[in-house]
């Protein structure tokens, strides 16, 4: 189950685009910081009754996520679900917003720097007009 602000969070929000987050092994209190999209594009094909392809989207799997970290997924699959905490720290309106609020956190504590994140990279490309209306 997913945190946010000490409560269970387990609805897929219609006016976000994703969120970043904490997970914690509970074990030694090592955690990862990373960003989810709640939702994914699909394009739907071509029909008799439709004429071009249309875009959509549909909900990501983000309730049953835990990482794109290879060592955290391999440590969840190895240890079991009940010792890791996952906590949403911010829901983000677009993915300009999840990217540099990941960053953001990432830096702030210092993730590369620490042995108490399991975060080995830190990689964003943002541009100004994405998160512009954080100014």
């Amino acid at each position: 189950m997913w945190i946010l602000n000490n409560k269970v969070y387990d609805t897929t929000p219609e006016e976000y685009q994703g969120f970043v987050y904490m997970i914690t092994d509970l074990t030694n209190d090592k955690k990862y910081i990373g960003k989810k999209f709640f939702w994914k594009p699909k394009t739907l094909p071509v029909t008799k009754t439709r004429k071009r392809r249309v875009k959509t989207r549909v909900e990501s799997d983000w309730k049953k996520y835990y990482s794109s970290s290879k060592e955290v997924m391999q440590l969840v699959e190895s240890n079991g679900k009940d010792k890791y905490k996952r906590e949403i720290l911010r829901l983000c309106l677009t993915k300009g917003d999840c990217s540099y609020y990941e960053a953001k956190y990432q830096f702030e504590y210092d993730v590369l720097l620490n042995d108490e994140f399991y975060n080995e990279l830190i990689s964003c490309r943002i541009h100004s007009r994405h998160v512009r209306k954080k100014k």
